[in-house]
């Protein structure tokens, strides 16, 4: 079975912040998104629309028109946005190379040991999967 990659979605601060305030609330409008970024961001409404209609140029966002509303969805998940982000570090920080960044994460982090046993766990499936 031949699989293809996911394309890599890098979005800008102020994509994330869009982005962050349209996931727990869509289907929504841009002074909803608006309101929701006022107390971190200060965007004047025309700042967030704006922003958002690019968005949704570039793909990012769905809209719907109901009458003289203008609704927006996400069309990336949060999932495909964190994975982007960290293959976006990975190749600028790290040129692609994943045990020193692993270990930068490890040596940076304090795991507990919870966290190691979820990661030692991880990467046995991983080998399990590998093998078969």
């Amino acid at each position: 079975m031949c699989r293809m990659p996911k394309p890599r979605i890098e979005l800008t601060d102020g994509e994330w912040a869009i982005m962050r305030a349209v996931w727990p609330l869509e289907p929504c409008a841009a002074p909803a998104v608006q309101e929701a970024l006022q107390d971190t961001r200060g965007w004047t409404y025309s700042t967030v629309r704006t922003l958002m209609d690019r968005m949704s140029v570039k793909g990012l966002l769905k809209t719907e028109k109901v009458r003289h509303l203008t609704l927006y969805r996400s069309n990336v998940t949060s999932e495909d946005a964190q994975r982007g982000e960290v293959l976006s570090a990975l190749d600028k920080a790290f040129s692609g190379a994943l045990t020193p960044m692993v270990m930068c994460l490890l040596d940076t982090s304090d795991l507990d040991g919870a966290e190691l046993a979820d990661l030692e766990r991880l990467i046995r499936e991983r080998r399990r999967k590998a093998k078969s």
